[in-house]
């Protein structure tokens, strides 16, 4: 056998990173549209245009590749690096990213689809919302407590309750405009809507969580 055919039959070769990306990308579309029960994976397999076989050599399974598909889609938007802390900057700026980033995330119209069939309960059992859960929110909250523990070892918060601290961030930032979303009752908002809402979200933040309140304007 020749170098190049033992290469290709060889055994631990790379899975196709492109075809893995397309997998991904159409279970991200697909998800949010018809839900967990009404995506089978042949329409996966059509939408990324690769084959039933290839889908599951990469993903074992359909809650293999949901669980996939949401850590991507957060990760997209809300790296790791977002939540590294940059000690020359001051903390209102870095809350200002993480805000944009998740309010971003939150409200894109296939997180609202997808929102609603979780609070719904139609075709998502315990084990699918849990799942959920760890891939989405837990890793977001899991980020943003750890960049807080850094901000208060750094003398920038003060802190009592970190994992409360980033609940009522996370809980701030939604709000009223998240909730109108959900309900299908408000139309777009505005670019400065948006920006208006994250500084006033983190202002509060501030007040509530800096050093000293004379700390807070620098901050």
């Amino acid at each position: 056998m020749n170098a190049a055919i033992a290469k290709t039959c060889g055994p631990g070769r790379p899975k196709d990173l492109e075809k893995r990306a397309a997998i991904l990308d159409a279970a991200k579309r697909l998800f949010p549209l018809t839900g967990f029960e009404g995506t089978s994976m042949d329409a996966i397999a059509a939408e990324a245009g690769v084959s039933k076989l290839t889908v599951y050599s990469h993903f074992t399974d359909k809650e293999t590749l949901f669980f996939a598909a949401i850590r991507a889609r957060c990760e997209e938007q809300m790296p790791a690096t977002l939540f590294e802390i940059d000690v020359e900057g001051p903390v209102r700026r870095q809350l200002e990213a993480i805000a944009r980033a998740f309010f971003a995330l939150v409200t894109a119209p296939e997180s609202i689809s997808l929102h609603r069939l979780l609070t719904s309960g139609t075709g998502m059992s315990e084990k699918l919302v849990q799942m959920f859960w760890e891939a989405g929110p837990q890793r977001v909250q899991s980020g943003f407590q750890q960049f807080l523990r850094h901000e208060v070892e750094a003398g920038q918060l003060v802190i009592g309750d970190i994992p409360r601290a980033s609940s009522q961030f996370f809980a701030l930032l939604k709000g009223e405009l998240h909730a109108r979303l959900m309900c299908g009752c408000s139309g777009p908002f505005t670019e400065q809507d948006i920006e208006t809402h994250i500084r006033a979200t983190v202002e509060f933040f501030l007040r509530a969580y800096a050093a000293s309140p004379e700390r807070v304007v620098a901050l």
